[in-house]
């Protein structure tokens, strides 16, 4: 078999798995729901964030949070300040490549 598999969970539970992490990308998907998300932080990479469903509630840098809805994909910049949550009732679905992969 010349493909790798790698599984990550379809259900409702608060995830944040790291699928795929390797020394070109890290591939992360998460799952939240309403008052979830994670700690405030600063990006260590190029971040690639797609909301696969539910609605996406972010605040980077000194903005006011922005909401965006499934089918949106966000490019946020390296050391930008991150506070991602889910502000809403329905489950939040994200996938996020940091690329290039954070060194250490």
């Amino acid at each position: 078999m010349v493909e790798q598999v790698f599984i990550f969970s379809t259900g409702d539970e608060k995830a944040i798995e790291k699928v795929l992490f390797d020394e070109n990308i890290h591939y992360l998907h998460m799952v939240f729901n309403k008052g979830e998300g994670l700690p405030e932080h600063f990006s260590n990479s190029n971040v690639y964030m797609s909301v696969v469903r539910g609605t996406l509630s972010i605040g980077l840098d000194e903005q006011d949070f922005h909401e965006y809805a499934a089918g949106t994909l966000l490019k946020i910049p390296f050391n930008t300040k991150m506070n991602v949550q889910n502000h809403t009732s329905e489950t939040l679905e994200l996938i996020v490549v940091k690329a290039p992969a954070p060194k250490a």
